[in-house]
């Protein structure tokens, strides 16, 4: 099987309806899944960084009746996006997705993230360039409100130098703790690892307090209690601090890595509630 075989057997896994198709960006030509009414407000959902927009799959079953759900491969991860020029700050990925939410959205969007994707999403709604989200709602938010764990990036780190199919699930494997993942997500996402070429990973940077202090989007954060990316505890403490009105809820048996693909009915319920308000 190729990765575009195992991509498209993961993608038709969203609802049924489900429908792909191509953005252009001055960043690339952005490849974006969508299911639900194109008349519903719109969610727009940023995978983690290796992954892409298949993840959501259970996600978009729950929502895409009251939503316009819509969720994009980032350019120079795997995925059926292009990238014509690498991204080289967080800066330039919150361009990209300006231009994105501008070109495929009309009226509020409701956002929400997964790792990177959630840091992509604070960036954004942090940023002074275009209209604020409706809502943000970030799935174990990394390089937020707390740092990666030591051990964590020791584990990961031959899966991203040298990354094969073997070091690859087992690392997941690892960190799940050998919870079974999705077989069509987790043989796409090796895949990409493995036999997609990507752009360098942009390094994450945690925002100002000061510029967090100043966050007027209504925010959730939904914390993995058994997450090995980080403390769960020191995350859920970083937000409360760092964002005193944040809507913070812990998914008791979730991980890093089983979000958003195990838990998805529980997330799609949490981003409902939170943006319907």
């Amino acid at each position: 099987m190729t990765f575009e075989q195992s991509y498209a057997a993961a993608a038709a896994r969203w609802p049924a309806g489900s429908d792909g198709s191509l953005v252009g960006t001055s960043w690339g030509r952005t490849h974006v899944l969508a299911a639900g009414s194109p008349g519903a407000p719109s969610v727009v959902l940023l995978h983690g960084d290796g992954a892409t927009a298949t993840a959501w799959a259970g996600v978009a079953a729950g929502l895409a009746g009251r939503f316009r759900v819509l969720a994009p491969d980032q350019p120079g991860n795997p995925g059926r996006s292009t990238s014509s020029r690498p991204f080289r700050s967080t800066a330039d990925q919150v361009a990209w997705l300006g231009e994105l939410l501008a070109a495929a959205t009309d009226g509020p969007v409701h956002l929400a993230g997964h790792s990177a994707g959630a840091h992509l999403a604070l960036s954004y709604a942090l940023a002074d360039d275009g209209p604020p989200p409706a809502s943000l709602s970030l799935l174990d938010p990394t390089a937020c409100f707390t740092g990666f764990s030591p051990r964590y990036l020791l584990r990961a780190a031959p899966s991203l130098v040298r990354p094969t199919p073997a070091r690859v699930r087992r690392f997941l494997a690892w960190e799940t703790g050998g919870r079974p993942l999705q077989p069509a997500w987790l043989d796409t996402y090796v895949r990409g690892a493995t036999e997609c070429p990507r752009t360098p990973i942009v390094r994450t940077r945690r925002p100002a307090r000061d510029r967090l202090a100043g966050l007027a989007v209504p925010t959730l954060v939904l914390v993995a209690g058994r997450s090995r990316a980080h403390d769960p505890r020191r995350l859920v403490a970083g937000a409360r601090s760092a964002l005193p009105s944040v809507d913070l809820q812990v998914l008791p048996t979730a991980t890093h890595h089983t979000m958003p693909v195990l838990d998805a009915p529980e997330l799609a319920a949490a981003i409902e509630r939170h943006a319907q308000g």
